[in-house]
């Protein structure tokens, strides 16, 4: 593989159309504002590299970049990419990563709005995340030690695992399907309304009216901190081994709760059941 060192580029489309080669220790910045640096490429690995420049990795396949910057400057930084690892990078930009699928990014910090929409087979491992309308209907996602603070994340995901991650981000996983979330913590509101198929287990759960409209929903083992309204019209089989605000009109099945402090059943239609296993624990 050809080598890059040590280089400066700046114009349109400066390494259009590569095929098999390292840029190490590079800078995409200058005067000319180029764009689409590594539009088209394929087999390249990018190290150690500096990005002020729109649009560098669209098109492209069997892409490496660790130890890398992408500045806010730097928009819209992968799409349409197939098969690409990315390791202790900095994404900076708006809309990061896009109609893209095989992707692996590890170590990583990621600030950048609307990340992640309609890409498919992306794992995550040990990443810090700040983001709004985060992987939005993506699929397969495998998500492991990552922590994300924003709003409306994970909407419209589907055949997805979460294990020992950190959330907080209101209005996740809504309309979510066949997710699995283990041993995590979610913190927000309206947590996953209108989701269907959906499983939390060991996992710590805070905020205002969770869960509501849910279809499939599980819960096993979990806790509910400092929410209220929860389960309003949903199918729901839960156990919560914490003190709940207040339950509200669950459609079915059965909720079994450490304690809580009301229980709202004032739909007709509302024939789930709360078990209180000790109503003195949350007095």
């Amino acid at each position: 593989m050809k080598t890059i060192n040590d280089q400066k580029f700046d114009e349109e489309r400066a390494l259009y159309g590569s095929d098999g080669i390292v840029v190490n220790n590079c800078r995409f910045d200058g005067p000319a504002d180029g764009e689409s640096a590594l539009k088209e490429s394929k087999n390249i690995e990018v190290k150690n590299s500096f990005f002020n420049l729109r649009y560098p990795f669209w098109h492209d396949d069997n892409l490496k970049i660790s130890g890398s910057e992408m500045t806010e400057n730097c928009r819209a930084a992968l799409w349409y990419t197939n098969k690409a690892v990315i390791t202790d990078t900095k994404l900076h930009g708006i809309k990061a990563l896009r109609e893209c699928s095989d992707i692996r990014i590890e170590n990583c910090d990621i600030i950048s709005q609307e990340f992640g929409w309609s890409v498919r087979n992306i794992a995550m491992k040990d990443t810090d995340v700040q983001s709004e309308y985060f992987m939005m209907r993506s699929e397969k996602l495998t998500f492991e030690n990552v922590t994300l603070k924003g709003k409306y994340s994970f909407q419209y995901i589907t055949d997805s695992v979460f294990k020992n991650c950190n959330f907080d981000t209101k209005d996740a996983f809504w309309h979510a399907k066949n997710v699995i979330i283990k041993n995590s913590v979610i913190k927000g509101e309206y947590l996953a309304w209108y989701c269907e198929n959906v499983t939390f287990e060991n996992c710590t759960i805070i905020g205002t009216q969770p869960l509501c409209y849910c279809k499939d929903l599980k819960l096993i083992n979990c806790k509910m901190i400092d929410t209220d309204l929860a389960f309003e019209k949903s199918e729901v089989e839960a156990t919560i081994d914490s003190c709940m605000i207040s339950i509200k009109n669950p459609k079915c099945g059965s909720i079994r709760v450490l304690g809580v402090d009301e229980i709202i059943m004032d739909d007709s239609e509302a024939e789930g059941k709360v078990i209180v296993a000790d109503k003195k624990e949350c007095a």
